[in-house]
């Protein structure tokens, strides 16, 4: 899921209670991720099901906080049975399926946020797909949700800890006034670091090919961050929701690994296409 550390920089600092909070936090849903991953099938989709359920109330909560009863209800449908699609292995009627949901949501959405609140749905349903599609792979399904992982957590952790530690210039100050390139280039280093262990745990060859998808995942985390901060900005809320202990919502935890995991999706994709998107990515 999202990241492990202690924080990303939303404030000057975090104080112990809090600190403690999210490190308490990060110890219980890291492992039920990973625990989710190692199982696959049904208990996997059901996992993420629940994590785009959960992205769709958040979403709906912040863009359209007096209507959103019909536009949980659509998305709420909608990635349910988009679920069961992709559970029995029809990834094109799932997309099909969120799709519609997010241009009736367009239709639906309040006057003025019929863009977002479209966009809502397809993000909820980028949030199930992606990693959903690429675990089907049964070859390597299971190293490249690992990769992500090991991607996506290991920028954050150290983007954290070297942008405290270094600072300088700002990344996007005015949408993220704590990140820093200095904290960003740490933890494209550290993802490359971790990433090719899993990468040489895995055996897996063309070290050069697949450094140059670490970094591009790297990156992606990283401005899927920042997106979702301005995102947040936009519709005046610091965290998305409160339900993860000292962490906030779930679209604050896994922004990053949602957009690495479209981009590892669409490569996989163009290479390898539906019946072995893992090893489009990972196999070059």
């Amino acid at each position: 899921m999202g990241d492990p550390a202690p924080g990303r920089g939303r404030g000057p600092s975090c104080g112990p209670t809090e600190l403690r909070l999210r490190v308490l936090s990060a110890l219980v849903l890291a492992p039920l991720a990973l625990a989710a991953t190692y199982f696959g099938g049904w208990i996997f989709v059901g996992f993420w099901t629940l994590a785009a359920l959960g992205v769709a109330f958040e979403w709906t909560s912040l863009v359209a906080v007096r209507s959103r009863g019909p536009l949980l209800v659509i998305q709420t449908v909608a990635l349910i049975g988009a679920a069961a699609l992709l559970g029995v292995g029809r990834p094109l009627a799932a997309a099909g399926l969120v799709l519609g949901a997010a241009a009736l949501a367009a239709v639906l959405g309040p006057a003025g946020l019929r863009r977002w609140s479209a966009a809502g749905g397809i993000y909820g349903g980028a949030m199930l797909f992606a990693p959903v599609v690429l675990r089907s792979d049964a070859k390597l399904g299971f190293v490249a949700l690992l990769l992500l992982f090991a991607v996506v957590w290991a920028t954050d952790i150290l983007a954290y800890f070297v942008g405290r530690a270094v600072g300088g210039p700002k990344l996007w100050p005015a949408v993220s006034p704590h990140k820093t390139w200095s904290g960003a280039v740490g933890g494209v280093l550290a993802a490359l670091a971790v990433g090719l262990s899993v990468v040489a745990a895995a055996g897996l060859g063309r070290w050069s090919a697949l450094a140059l998808i670490i970094v591009t995942l790297s990156a992606a985390s990283q401005v899927g961050d920042l997106m979702e901060s301005a995102f947040k900005r936009r519709f005046g809320a610091k965290d998305t929701s409160h339900l993860i202990p000292g962490h906030g919502g779930l679209m604050d935890r896994l922004d990053g690994f949602v957009a690495a995991a479209v981009v590892a999706l669409l490569v996989g994709l163009a290479r390898g296409g539906f019946h072995a998107p893992a090893q489009g990515l990972l196999l070059w």
